[in-house]
């Protein structure tokens, strides 16, 4: 299956957190996309790898994702090396997205920074003919995105551009949401996370109509780029 988008997290609900409006709008526009989770999650305080693998599967279903796969890399413990760069690019080169959406290049989780960088450097090797892969015994052909954006995570990375996504964030919420072991749960017992406070779910909005009201519009989303972004004509800006 050939993918528009193919997103990738450190953890699962990265994604939705990042850029999930954006998938959803993606979607509605008749774009394939799909997410591939790098690690469970499995060091997280609250919760566990399974219950995380269904609530992953959730929340895909509340975005509308095509397929949604996951690495099993070592919670917290992954590194950008040689080996976890090829099944970066068996992914890359199995679904052959045009666009690339990974991790913040800086933030509060160190998963995050390097999830960025693994990513982002597998895409550039993906694109070399000597490096071979091989997928269920078939050999790969060589694939390199156009365009690789990272998504606004924990911190408030300024973005080098913003995406509206007016009409998309209640499906976002939603999705993230779907994570009912992670997030905001008055009625919870278990230890309370920088991610469990209701301030955290408040900020998903406010930071969207923040960015919204950057660029004129009601809700927004960021990311930055390691190329410059180029526009057909000044008529394309919004």
């Amino acid at each position: 299956m050939k993918l528009d988008i193919l997103a990738f997290g450190a953890h699962p609900d990265d994604v939705e957190l990042g850029c999930g409006a954006t998938i959803a709008k993606e979607i509605s526009l008749g774009k394939k996309v799909g997410i591939v989770d790098l690690t469970r999650g499995e060091l997280g305080t609250r919760g566990s790898a399974d219950l995380r693998d269904q609530e992953a599967v959730n929340a895909a279903k509340i975005l509308g994702v095509s397929v949604r796969e996951n690495l099993r890399f070592a919670d917290g413990f992954f590194v950008n090396d040689k080996e976890h760069q090829l099944e970066i690019i068996k992914m890359i080169r199995k679904y052959q997205p045009e666009i690339v959406l990974c991790n913040a290049i800086d933030d509060r989780h160190i998963d995050h920074s390097k999830g960025s960088k693994l990513v982002s450097d597998a895409c550039f090797l993906s694109g070399l003919t000597k490096i071979k892969t091989s997928l269920d015994g078939e050999q790969q052909d060589k694939w390199r995105p156009k365009q690789v954006y990272h998504y606004i995570q924990w911190k408030n990375i300024e973005p080098d551009f913003v995406v509206d996504v007016t009409g998309f964030v209640d499906e976002k919420i939603a999705s993230v949401l779907a994570y009912s072991s992670q997030f905001y749960d008055p009625n919870s017992k278990e230890p309370e996370t920088p991610i469990t406070s209701k301030n955290f779910i408040d900020s998903i909005n406010y930071r969207a109509k923040d960015l919204g009201r950057l660029i004129g519009v009601e809700l927004a989303e960021g990311f930055t780029t390691e190329r410059y972004v180029a526009v057909e004509n000044l008529s394309k800006l919004i």
